[in-house]
């Protein structure tokens, strides 16, 4: 199979994504096992590519082969998380600890300003809401009289 920017940016691939594909590759390429793993090395992103350019049996079997190392995977990342969230409790706790007498006199200082804000906003909002109800039944008349 024949890759070009041009086709990466027809599926939406991501503009960061085309540029690194564009700087390894300008005049496009062949995809073979090579240009995979130059892919690879260039952190490009070879799921995107399989879900987006694999015809429907060819992205089942990836699908398939990678379902077993993707469920490990996220096995690894959840005791990982575990064990992160389990070292940086004692110091998530101290710092709470300091900043709470910090946030209690911000939040004293700007509640003027958001009853302020709300009461501003609140005859805006009401109107919109009023115009958005309306809307919907509009459109609800218009699906059921076969529009």
């Amino acid at each position: 199979m024949r890759l070009t920017a041009e086709m990466l940016r027809a599926r939406n691939a991501c503009a960061g994504q085309v540029a690194t594909f564009e700087d390894g590759w300008p005049d496009g390429v062949e995809v073979t096992e090579a240009v995979v793993r130059r892919a690879v090395e260039l952190d490009l992103d070879i799921d995107w590519f399989a879900q987006n350019f694999l015809t429907a049996p060819a992205r089942a079997e990836y699908n398939k082969m990678v379902a077993a190392a993707w469920a490990e995977y996220n096995k690894m990342v959840a005791a990982a998380w575990a064990e992160y969230n389990k070292m940086v409790a004692p110091a998530w706790a101290e710092y709470e600890k300091v900043v709470a007498p910090a946030a209690a006199e911000y939040n004293k200082m700007v509640a003027p300003a958001w009853a302020e804000y709300n009461k501003m906003v609140a005859p805006a909002a009401a109107e919109y809401e009023k115009v958005r109800d309306a809307a919907l039944i509009a459109a609800l008349k218009l699906i059921d009289s076969g529009e």
